[in-house]
């Protein structure tokens, strides 16, 4: 078992350990919330060709993470709410795809995503479960992008170590989630954010390369209700 879902554990025992209880008020109209978890991005890839010179069919793909979270929300309504869902940097692994699969990693990179969502909260302030949905915008802003010595045997062989970027985008993010309430101010809350996601890499050596990541983000956390 990773670091990362221990720590959802115990933030979940944490919150059930302050009482389980329904109290008549639950999040309703002007209250804030923050929610503290763990969340995993897992990009569904379709790489294009890295731009000539380059071995035709030369792609790549880019592995999961999973960090901790901050989210804060506001209800504007009893049912409508804004979510600002923040964290750490995400660190993802870049390894050969297509004509270079299995060649090994290529580089990595850091992604700071934060993302605003509008989002509507089913049933009445004071049910056990509410289950949402969210439409958002993101903004994947990527930083120390570091290539590989694998990455400069396939790109330049011989020559200087081959470096890399990745273009910031903004994009749109759907969420489906829910939350259950432990008492009047303890809520356990999970959801699913998919966002579409395209950016292009551009390297070292003269050649560009367009990718669509379209990530799936899994979260599960502890709201505590101001």
């Amino acid at each position: 078992m990773n670091n990362n879902l221990k720590l959802a554990i115990r933030l979940v025992a944490l919150a059930a350990s302050l009482g389980v209880s329904a109290g008549a008020a639950a999040q309703a109209k002007g209250d804030w919330t923050v929610k503290v978890g763990v969340n995993k991005i897992t990009p569904k890839v379709e790489s294009g060709d890295v731009s000539a010179p380059a071995l035709p069919g030369t792609k790549a793909d880019v592995g999961p993470d999973t960090k901790p979270i901050l989210n804060l929300a506001y209800f504007i309504t009893d049912n409508i709410s804004a979510e600002l869902d923040l964290g750490v940097p995400y660190r993802h692994k870049l390894f050969g795809a297509g004509s270079i699969d299995g060649t090994g990693q290529l580089g990595t990179a850091d992604v700071l995503p934060p993302t605003l969502f509008a989002q509507y909260r089913f049933f009445q302030p004071e049910a056990v479960f509410r289950p949402y949905v969210g439409l958002g915008v993101t903004y994947a802003y990527f930083r120390r992008e570091r290539g590989s010595a694998q990455l400069t045997s396939v790109l330049n062989t011989g020559g200087p170590d081959s470096t890399f970027s990745l273009e910031a985008k903004w994009a749109a993010s759907a969420q489906l989630g829910a939350s259950f309430r432990l008492n009047e101010r303890w809520s356990i809350d999970g959801g699913v954010i998919a966002t579409k996601l395209k950016t292009t890499a551009t390297y070292s050596t003269g050649q560009t390369q367009a990718m669509k990541l379209d990530p799936i983000a899994i979260n599960l956390g502890v709201v505590f209700k101001f």
